[in-house]
């Protein structure tokens, strides 16, 4: 039996309408082989013999154009009534008031057709963009990416700054974690400097137990720019002040730390809880201070605020960023010519992989290990181990694993990127070591780091600082035509909010997981269907602009403060 084909099936379909309407169009006198001039309601010999003149007399005049009125007939053929005449001005009247009303009505139907939609993504009803134009692997339709422009140098709603002496006090405050985590702590610090009318004590960078980096502020950002750019927002001083008695005493008395913050504390609680005891004591240090300053609950001024640190005032220092700049020259110019290339943020580290409690393909001995390791580093959330099967399945349906190599390379590979595609990878030690990166490499062998496009000794410079390395890995993401991000975490939400002020015309890939779990788990699904539901799910997913919504992310959406209506 030959195979089922669409294209086979849509043929007979079509023979068979055709031959279904000719029968139907045929007169039974006709299959019977009579006359057909003859009908069953009016007999041969009744017929007049001026019937065939009158008959084509009416086909005459029905041949005629559809506009022209029985007036414009010679008066041997019709003879035309008042009436007619009457009927006939008015068919006209009627056209041309319908012709009028389609011209008026087609700029609204155009609007109509080319304005936002409202679709439904993550459970929250948004306003989403018709994109009309002829898909790019490499860019976002121009048309969907020039509805807004970046505002947030704009400083609408702030009075003049005080004089250092005149501000309630000194406050500083410790940024913890990698790179990223740190840079939104110190724009969050500037913002809280801000609603207190504090001067800020130039932020440090508390070492990280994962990092083991001792980088200081100045070692990665240009501080006199960061100083200089916020110097009519607020006051910021490079060091503790000389009057101060004990500078070791901050962050370790009590009386001089603050503890007692919220994650996402709103403004208002900054001034009713802090202000005062900066103004006693006249410097207080903040700590923990990561994640402690909402974003719907703060003045729309100071989120916009946060957006210029962010994108204007925190600039890594300038040999960071020539080398930055080196990176993706040789990225675009690895095949000779000038290329667009791909970084992929690939979420796959040991320490990644042990965090999300995920299972993943592994041989026996890989997964002992693991176990081990999880029930070392996190025994309240490991217990006996028993509870984690369960909850490594649902997490995966929820979307909430890394995507392994493997998954990555084809989810690229259904979205049409080809075998030579020029990738750039941002990644620490990947778990698996070369086994586990063997699918990804095969199906996209030009895959690089920053290892692979400089010598030992151009590297050598920014080793002492972990943090710097980080640096780079941020600005050749950032520079890419296409950034795809694996998983979760400050580092891509900070690419995509920066290249989505940037104008939204970079695409920014971010794969709905959830999806691709129940696409990879589904035995029955072919190349085709699979390639179908990649493209249309991602149609959306690409860093276009989106409105912002209750509790939003400001770092990976910065839309409605940051921007503005172009």
């Amino acid at each position: 039996m030959a195979s089922f084909s669409p294209k086979r099936a849509m043929a007979e379909l079509r023979h068979s309408s055709s031959s279904l309407g000719s029968r139907a169009s045929s007169s039974p006198l006709k299959r019977e082989g009579g006359d057909p001039d003859i009908t069953p309601l009016i007999s041969p010999d009744n017929q007049s013999p001026h019937d065939d003149d009158d008959r084509h007399s009416i086909r005459d005049y029905s041949s005629r154009p559809f506009w022209m009125p029985n007036y414009f007939l010679c008066p041997d053929e019709t003879r035309v009534s008042s009436t007619s005449l009457y009927n006939s001005k008015i068919s006209l009247s009627l056209l041309l008031f319908v012709f009028i009303g389609a011209l008026i009505c087609i700029p609204t139907i155009w609007n109509r057709l080319n304005a936002p939609y409202l679709c439904k993504k993550d459970g929250i009803v948004l306003q989403c963009p018709r994109v009309k134009e002829s898909p790019s692997l490499w860019e976002n339709p121009y048309s969907a990416t020039t509805s807004w422009k970046p505002c947030a140098e704009r400083r609408d709603g702030f009075s003049d700054l005080p004089s250092e002496n005149d501000t309630s006090g000194y406050v500083l405050i410790q940024a913890e974690g990698g790179l990223n985590q740190q840079r939104i702590a110190i724009c969050n610090a500037v913002a809280v400097a801000k609603i207190m009318n504090a001067t800020l004590i130039l932020p440090m960078l508390k070492q990280d137990q994962i990092w083991k980096d001792e980088t200081k502020f100045q070692d990665i950002f240009d501080v006199d720019h960061f100083i200089d750019y916020l110097k009519d927002d607020v006051r910021i001083v490079r060091d503790i002040p000389d009057w101060f008695p004990d500078k070791a005493e901050l962050f370790t008395s009590i009386r001089r730390t603050v503890k007692n913050i919220p994650k996402y504390a709103s403004a208002q609680f900054y001034i009713d809880n802090v202000l005062p005891r900066i103004k006693e004591k006249k410097i207080m240090a903040l700590k923990p201070f990561v994640d402690r300053l909402g974003y719907d609950n703060v003045p729309q001024e100071i989120n916009r605020l946060r957006c210029r640190v962010n994108y204007h005032a925190l600039k890594f220092l300038p040999e960071i960023e020539q080398m930055a700049d080196r990176l993706a020259s040789r990225m675009r110019n690895r095949t000779g010519g000038s290329n667009p290339y791909m970084a992929l943020h690939l979420r796959f580290e040991k320490g990644m992989v042990g965090l999300s409690f995920c299972d993943f393909v592994g041989t026996r001995d890989e997964k002992v290990k693991m176990a081990e390791y999880r029930r070392k580093e996190w025994p309240r959330r490991f217990k006996n181990g028993s509870h984690l099967w369960q909850l490594a399945l649902q997490k995966r349906k929820e979307g909430r694993c890394p995507l392994e190599p493997g998954e990555v390379a084809v989810i690229l590979r259904a979205m049409g990127y080809p075998k030579k595609t020029q990738i750039y990878v941002a990644s620490g030690q990947v778990y698996g070591g070369q086994n586990r990166m063997a699918p990804l490499r095969n199906m996209f062998p030009n895959l690089v780091s920053k290892e692979d496009l400089t010598s030992k000794e151009e590297l050598d410079g920014f080793r002492k600082h972990v943090t710097s390395l980080a640096a780079l890995d941020f600005l050749v993401c950032l520079k890419s035509d296409v950034f795809v991000m694996t998983h979760g975490g400050n580092f891509a939400k900070l690419i995509i909010g920066a290249r989505r002020y940037l104008g939204h015309r970079q695409k920014s890939i971010k794969p709905d997981k959830g999806l691709m779990s129940k696409s990879f788990g589904d035995p029955y699904m072919g190349w085709a269907t699979f390639v179908e539901d990649v493209v249309i799910t991602h149609q959306t997913r690409t860093g276009l602009p989106e409105e912002t919504f209750p509790n939003y992310d400001l770092w990976e959406n910065p839309l409605t403060p940051c921007m503005c209506k172009a």
